[in-house]
């Protein structure tokens, strides 16, 4: 299975197209939050469909910068994976949107304790001995991708304490868009593919229900 993962992309349509290609070669597109920059039910309608022209399997979580009617709109889709969780080709995804409580008020935050309530109604929506991927827009506490330029890191504990219990093949996130890169929590593969709205996303193969590769690029 291909999994092109997308985060951060913040309205910015234009830069779609100029992935057709990756899309169309992928089973499925998974996106790690911040569709929208600010935007509702039209700005994201507008991105899902653009993205469903090249591949119509999408799953999705919103971010930190995305209202409410957004989360509306792709929960009527069938695509949310807040507090739920999908199976495709033998995976099971499950996730949580939005972030931490930020430096500047932004419309999807949640604490730590809601972060890890969400985290167990959407694990708990799916067979415990199914190999998952965790989609979430906050990255987990401690890891490449959470760490800020001045070293500080700023993921979620609550995260990264459902990885070291759950065991996720995977998790996919976004959120901090000068910690792009890839890192590791035990044996799960942590990916943040950098802002989309930048050209960024990542190229996820998976042979087995295990992770072959991973190619993060830039267009």
């Amino acid at each position: 299975m291909i999994i092109t993962l997308l985060s951060d992309i913040h309205g910015r349509i234009e830069k779609i197209e100029r992935i057709s290609n990756q899309l169309r070669n992928s089973d499925i597109v998974v996106l790690a939050g911040d569709i929208t920059h600010f935007g509702r039910e039209p700005e994201v309608r507008e991105i899902i469909s653009k993205i469903a022209v090249f591949q119509s399997n999408i799953l999705a979580v919103t971010g930190n910068c995305d209202y409410p009617e957004v989360e509306h709109f792709l929960r009527k889709e069938g695509i949310s994976l807040h507090q739920k969780s999908a199976i495709f080709g033998g995976i099971g995804f499950v996730g949580v949107g939005g972030s931490l409580p930020c430096p500047g008020k932004t419309p999807n935050e949640y604490s730590e304790e809601e972060i890890k309530e969400l985290l167990d109604i959407s694990f708990a929506s799916l067979y415990s001995d199914i190999p998952t991927i965790l989609v979430v827009h906050q990255p987990p506490f401690n890891t490449v991708v959470d760490k800020l330029p001045t070293g500080l890191h700023v993921g979620s504990l609550s995260i990264r304490n459902s990885i070291e219990i759950k065991k996720p093949i995977a998790c996919f996130c976004g959120h901090l868009h000068e910690a792009l890169g890839k890192d590791k929590i035990g044996d799960t593969i942590i990916i943040n593919p950098g802002p989309f709205k930048e050209g960024n996303y990542a190229f996820v193969k998976l042979v087995d229900n295990k992770i072959e590769n991973i190619t993060l690029s830039s267009n």
